[in-house]
């Protein structure tokens, strides 16, 4: 939930990144943010989708819902979007939208793209639209999909709801589905970079995971919060995840994964919990956003020294992306600020 700003603490003063950031406040909360070749697209709670390049003062904005963008994901250089206005689009960088279904009352809740695929999610159904075809595969769940996540070749849709995991696997000319089981509500989902594990945020406060081969669980426990973001870091990998009062690593280099392993815990700010998190690969770090508004960096280690690219403001911070030549990064939260700066001088 958004609140008041609130003054820095004493002896706070503005970093450098706050120094040489351009401030944007649209008024409407940021739901999302993801890298868009050299720049960054992000999306809002009014419907408004905006590119953001470094060349560029200000972003370029483009009304594409009538309402709030529920969910986003990059698709080469365009954008993929899902929204409450049952909508979902593609909108390229000089904003020509495309509308690629539109289910009417029902909302899109979660879209992915790999490798040519794209796919979106509307209640029980999840929509896979392969190259050279203009008609969709539906897919249909027992219960609402939570999250959905292609693997890095494009092979397989993992699909989130109640219960657990479906997954799809492509086979000629129809998808094979193979199903993960765990009690609850599954959310967000991911697939390790190799493709051998799976991890959902649950409802609870608490990730499930499974490792493929013979689906092994992995019960990821002890988040004072839910994890509403993770992303994978490193070339470990570790998988770095909100929720917690610092950014939660967990270790992924082994064929356990982090099965009876502690996480690596790096980037703590007080009492404050982590509401966003983004892998930063040059520095082997991890961008960190809190539920104050502050932003910290820390690399992979537990020794190393973390610094602050913003102090707190007093408003949860919803979203964090750098663009892909890691030049410069994009911060936005929950009313609507945005802050988009080089991430050197």
């Amino acid at each position: 939930m958004s609140q008041a700003p609130t003054k820095p603490p004493p002896g706070f003063r503005k970093t450098s990144f706050e120094e040489t950031a351009g401030l944007f406040d649209t008024g409407a909360p940021v739901t999302g943010a993801v890298a868009n070749g050299d720049g960054i697209a992000s999306t809002f709670g009014d419907g408004t989708v905006r590119f953001f390049h470094p060349s560029e003062t200000s972003p370029a904005e483009v009304h594409a819902h009538n309402g709030v963008v529920l969910c986003c994901a990059a698709e080469g250089d365009h954008l993929l979007t899902g929204g409450d206005d049952g909508k979902f689009l593609r909108i390229a960088p000089d904003g020509t939208v495309n509308e690629l279904a539109n289910f009417g009352s029902k909302w899109v809740d979660c879209v992915a793209a790999s490798n040519g695929l794209r796919a979106c999610s509307s209640g029980r159904k999840a929509y896979i639209w392969t190259s050279g075809r203009s008609e969709a595969t539906e897919l249909e769940h027992s219960s609402t999909v939570g999250g959905l996540a292609f693997d890095a070749k494009g092979s397989r849709l993992a699909v989130a709801h109640y219960g657990g995991v479906t997954v799809w696997e492509q086979k000629k000319h129809r998808w094979k589905k193979s199903k993960l089981f765990w009690q609850g509500s599954h959310g967000a989902i991911t697939f390790s970079p190799d493709g051998k594990f799976i991890v959902t945020a649950m409802q609870e406060n608490a990730l499930h995971g499974w490792r493929l081969r013979g689906k092994i669980d992995l019960a990821m426990t002890g988040y004072p919060s839910k994890a509403k973001s993770f992303a994978w870091v490193g070339e470990t990998p570790y998988l770095a995840t909100s929720g917690g009062y610092e950014a939660i690593c967990w270790p992924f280099d082994g064929p356990q994964g982090p099965m009876e392993r502690p996480p690596l815990c790096v980037g703590q700010h007080g009492e404050n919990i982590a509401t966003c998190v983004e892998a930063f690969p040059l520095l082997n770090a991890v961008f960190v956003g809190f539920q104050d508004g502050a932003v910290l960096v820390s690399e992979l280690q537990e020794t190393k020294d973390v610094m602050a690219l913003r102090g707190p403001t007093g408003i949860e911070v919803t979203a964090i992306a750098i663009n892909q030549p890691q030049s410069h990064l994009f911060v936005g939260d929950a009313r609507g600020h945005s802050l988009w700066a080089p991430l050197k001088n």
